[in-house]
């Protein structure tokens, strides 16, 4: 099974943002997915870094794939968007209108924010080529199976969110931009102050969702480390991973040693918990039941 990174779903510095990539280069995954996929404001801060980003990734043996936005509502997103495809990379496609702008015949791959729930729309996007397709996070082992054979039957790979907060969804308003009492359109970049999201809590305290910018995440942190085994089986080829601060080399070494055999998944599990102990983890969604909730053990 492939390990592979998405897009920073968080807004960092943009020297932050350069060292990130510049390790992520040694890390031991194979493919990366980079840009701008939650906010287009924010990309400006790190466009002109990209280019170099990309070049040290290729450079070090990983295929790399821009991603485009989840949500796309302004002339200057449609813009960017259709630019995409003159970068002369792969283009990760998280919202459908991304496909106007791809020329006929150019193979994509496919974000976890476009809901391929079936395996009518995995052949459909297979079709119009589409090699790479990271499932939603929400989908059950059973669902994740059949649509795996969907999959090979039609040529394309199957990637599965396997660790970092899941993205549950995109709003036209910016949540930070509000907590501040500040339009949106004057927001200033309010998300910064939490580059890992901001945790939002229950009127009785308890962990609910982390907020970050017009995207609402997991408060917890999926995790596959005791899935893994089960969605091999199933089929699936690869394993996402989210950026986050931190020592995210660390986690790319700990996953990559639960996919070659070198660490069990409860090996994986104690390291997590003890780099933070305050990380909550959960897979709930792939085990068929809340999202939240968290096996603890291995699966029989």
């Amino acid at each position: 099974m492939k390990l592979t990174v998405g897009p920073n779903q968080f807004f960092w510095k943009a020297d932050d943002w350069s060292a990130f990539y510049d390790d992520l280069a040694q890390a031991p995954v194979d493919h990366v997915s980079l840009g701008e996929v939650v906010c287009s404001k924010r990309l400006p801060f790190f466009q002109d870094r990209i280019p170099d980003a990309i070049s040290a990734l290729q450079a070090a043996g990983k295929t790399v794939a821009l991603t485009s936005l989840a949500l796309v509502t302004l002339k200057r997103e449609r813009k960017m968007t259709a630019e995409l495809a003159e970068m002369g990379v792969e283009v990760e496609v998280n919202d459908l209108t991304a496909l106007a702008h791809l020329p006929d015949g150019m193979a994509f791959s496919v974000g976890p924010l476009v809901n391929v729930y079936n395996e009518s729309t995995l052949r459909w996007l297979a079709g119009r080529g589409a090699t790479r397709i990271c499932l939603p996070p929400e989908l059950p082992l059973e669902s994740i199976a059949t649509l795996a054979v969907a999959a090979r039957e039609a040529g394309a790979d199957v990637e599965v969110w396997g660790f970092g907060r899941v993205p549950l969804a995109i709003s036209g308003r910016c949540y930070h931009a509000r907590l501040h009492a500040r339009p949106k359109d004057n927001c200033q970049f309010a998300c910064e102050d939490d580059p890992d999201g901001l945790p939002v809590l229950t009127r009785d305290g308890q962990p609910f969702l982390a907020m970050n910018g017009v995207q609402t995440l997991s408060d917890s942190h999926a995790c596959m480390a005791l899935q893994a085994g089960a969605l091999a089986q199933a089929g699936v080829t690869s394993l996402r991973l989210s950026p986050q601060t931190g020592d995210f080399g660390r986690v790319c070494t700990l996953f990559r040693g639960l996919l070659d055999g070198r660490l069990a998944g409860a090996d994986v599990v104690a390291a997590l918990h003890a780099d933070n102990e305050e990380m909550r983890l959960s897979d709930g969604f792939v085990r068929g039941a809340r999202g939240a909730d968290w096996s603890g053990a291995v699966p029989a």
